[in-house]
């Protein structure tokens, strides 16, 4: 009887949609960057790291996601949707359903509210020479994919 409820919630996941154990694995991963970020260390693969304070859009309740960022000419934090998968990740689907309660978090300081901007046309061709000159894995990572990973200007408010 339990295989038979397991493979039935299988079979209602969306194709690509994590199942539980990577769901457990990458919270754990993304709390223990979060205490490291809070500690002031800020980086990981070479990159910088913020935590992105959203909501989440269905639950309602907060989520803070580890996030690599890179700066754009005006000084705003850029962050890139790729989530390795088919599909945007859902920290990405929350900021944009609750914009308005969106905070970011760098490495010794408290969060601060931020209002995001995804990036269309020129403006993200712009950002992502920045984003892809300053880290080639992502550019490598968007080359494999189907979907064009959004881009984020998240500005202080």
């Amino acid at each position: 009887m339990a295989r038979e409820r397991q493979a039935e919630r299988t079979e209602k996941r969306r194709p690509g949609t994590p199942g539980a154990f990577s769901r457990w694995a990458q919270h754990r991963m993304n709390a223990r960057m979060n205490r490291k970020i809070r500690r002031g260390r800020g980086t990981f693969m070479k990159m910088d790291v913020l935590i992105l304070h959203t909501v989440g859009r269905r639950s309602g309740e907060p989520r803070e996601t580890p996030v690599a960022w890179f700066t754009d000419d005006e000084g705003a934090r850029l962050v890139v949707a790729s989530g390795g998968g088919s599909q945007n990740p859902d920290w990405y689907a929350n900021l944009m359903a609750y914009p308005d309660r969106a905070a970011i978090e760098l490495p010794d300081r408290d969060a601060v509210p931020v209002t995001p901007h995804r990036l269309e046309g020129d403006d993200r061709e712009r950002a992502w020479r920045r984003i892809a000159t300053a880290q080639p894995r992502i550019a490598k990572y968007q080359s494999k994919s189907e979907r064009k990973y959004p881009v984020v200007r998240l500005t202080p408010r």
